[in-house]
């Protein structure tokens, strides 16, 4: 990987670019610049075929100066220790841009989840836990889904924790079942900050919802919740996509009718078939319909320094990650698009992440209205400190976001003497 691709790098470049802004203390900034810990773990696995095969696995502890380390799980064939460091930075400033007390961490094994058997990929969660086991816990770090992780995933590794401890401790990981205490309003928890930071958003600029066109790219968990509760709220969504296709509609969908398809088909793959609709051609046209909220919730990299001019969307929401590159970044702000940058927009799963490891601690479980309604308040208040930083000291709202993250981690280092 050359070094202008590395991730790791690129976070780095972030914080840099950060702390020259701020004016922020070379040594918290010396500090920030690395992970604190990192883990690099052999785990065997006895193959259906009766072969022992070892794979390689990774937990980044990039900083806990404000509580302990939370972080997804990945399993990837093409996972790198550089990107478990960039993501694991990634989620401390996450964490500390809605100001909930954790760090920031990240795990990831090499393998291809998709030539595995349940059994294989059950073997290998519970042995990535018996390396790592001694190095997580509900005050040291929790780990959770991610790429091509779930819930059973998550229920395995936090049983073979359970054996390690001796007992029980649902605070360990979240993203579980809700039968052995995962939480409530997890699922749509991503979406739900996706459009509580919209809402705020739109009062900022000055739109009406009601009324107001949205296209979304992507159609899978995020983008589809994301879509319903926008059409709830009484915006027209007008134009949907996934790996299958994209689709305009100027009348809007009908957006339950759009996820019981994809429920039914995999994809949006045919849905002009079904529905009176247009199928965009390239697929990447969505980003360029004229409305006027946009929401990427699919690939990094979606809107760049070829497509930004084209962007006809007053206001972005970057439900996915990375969705907007550097260079497109510049663009989006000279033509004066509202960007809610990506580490804000879809920090609602990581919230509800942090309630769930709360309620695990403290094995009393909160109703899904409670868990909205705290992740609306927490989102609210993140939304208007990114805002009004930007405006302090006139950048954009993503190196807002950075630098609301960053103050809070390094005044955290300074009160417990780190520097």
């Amino acid at each position: 990987m050359s070094e202008t691709l590395n991730p790791f790098k690129m976070a780095q470049a972030q914080l840099d670019e950060a702390a020259r802004i701020m004016n922020l203390d070379e040594d918290i900034h010396a500090i920030l610049r690395e992970p604190r810990r990192e883990f690099h773990v052999s785990i065997p696995v006895r193959m259906d075929d009766g072969k022992l095969k070892v794979f390689k696995g990774f937990r980044v502890q990039y900083n806990d100066a404000r509580g302990p380390c939370k972080g997804g799980i990945r399993f990837h064939p093409g996972e790198t220790i550089d990107t478990v460091r960039a993501l694991a930075a990634w989620m401390t400033w996450k964490c500390a841009v809605v100001n909930i007390p954790l760090g920031g961490g990240k795990g990831g094994v090499i393998c291809d989840p998709k030539e595995m058997s349940m059994k294989e990929l059950e073997q290998l969660s519970r042995n990535y836990i018996q390396a790592i086991g001694r190095y997580i816990g509900p005050e040291i770090d929790v780990p959770a889904p991610d790429v091509y992780t779930n819930p059973q995933i998550m229920a395995w590794m936090a049983d073979e924790y359970a054996k390690i401890r001796g007992y029980y401790a649902p605070g360990v990981i979240t993203g579980k079942p809700v039968a052995i205490g995962g939480s409530l309003g997890r699922v749509d928890a991503t979406s739900r900050g996706v459009l509580y930071t919209i809402r705020e958003a739109a009062k900022k600029i000055g739109m009406e919802l009601k009324g107001a066109t949205v296209a979304i790219q992507g159609f899978g968990n995020v983008g589809s919740y994301a879509a319903k509760f926008l059409a709830e709220e009484g915006c027209k969504v007008v134009g949907i996509a996934d790996i299958g296709g994209a689709f305009y509609n100027p009348e809007g969908f009908d957006i339950p009718k759009a996820m019981d398809y994809v429920l039914e088909n995999g994809t949006l793959e045919g849905f002009n078939n079904v529905v009176n609709c247009e199928q965009l051609t390239p697929p990447e046209a969505i980003l360029e319909l004229d409305v006027d909220i946009l929401v990427p919730a699919a690939l990094e990299g979606q809107i760049t320094e070829k497509n930004a001019d084209k962007v006809k969307a007053k206001l972005l929401a970057e439900a996915a990650n990375g969705p907007t590159t550097p260079e497109a970044d510049k663009i989006l702000r000279d033509k004066g698009v509202f960007v809610i940058p990506d580490f804000l927009c879809n920090a609602g799963g990581v919230t509800v992440s942090y309630f769930e490891q709360v309620q695990g601690n403290m094995n009393f479980f909160w109703s899904e209205e409670e868990v909205r309604e705290r992740l609306e308040k927490i989102m609210k208040n993140a939304f208007w400190a990114v805002v009004e930083t930007a405006e302090k000291y006139n950048v954009d709202n993503r190196m807002g976001a950075y630098i609301v993250s960053i103050a809070r981690v390094a005044e955290a280092m300074k009160l417990r003497g780190w520097v």
